[in-house]
């Protein structure tokens, strides 16, 4: 296998292997993946002028094995904004390798130029490579339970 790792942000050539990288990382978290115009609505999210979302791919030999993706939310207990990392996947042989840790550290640098004083995520219970992995990052985790519900006439999914 190729060495040529490199992270960079992720680019409208990208996204039709971010849509494979994403079916691959459901299958990974045991989640449903449906294809639904995802290229088309992360290009507009990615690439506006106020982007939505904010990504960044890791390739070998400029094929992509991995990729993580964050926006910018805002809490109102500490009136201040937090990124927030929607997701983090690297390909199987591509883990251990110190990818995650090269993300991690593109992370913390977004969070600090767009003024966030924290970073949050969330995991599968079940993620045990992931849970261990963000610990040895030196991520504490808070118990919550996630609840959502589906907003009638809006969203694709």
């Amino acid at each position: 296998m190729n060495r040529d790792i490199r992270v960079q942000p992720i680019e409208p050539h990208h996204l039709d292997a971010l849509l494979e990288l994403c079916r691959e990382h459901a299958a990974y978290e045991q989640a449903d993946f449906q294809e639904n115009g995802q290229v088309e609505r992360w290009h507009a999210a990615l690439f506006s002028e106020q982007p939505a979302l904010y990504g960044w791919v890791a390739t070998d030999a400029g094929t992509p094995c991995g990729f993580m993706t964050a926006t910018v939310d805002f809490a109102t207990w500490g009136a201040e904004p937090f990124a927030y990392m929607d997701c983090l996947y690297l390909q199987e042989p591509y883990r251990g390798l110190g990818i995650g840790r090269v993300l991690f550290e593109r992370l913390r640098e977004f969070a600090a130029a767009k003024g966030c004083g924290r970073v949050e995520w969330q995991t599968p219970p079940h993620n045990e490579l992931g849970i261990g992995f963000y610990r040895r990052m030196g991520a504490g985790d808070k118990s919550k339970v996630r609840f959502h519900f589906q907003v009638e006439g809006q969203g694709v999914s």
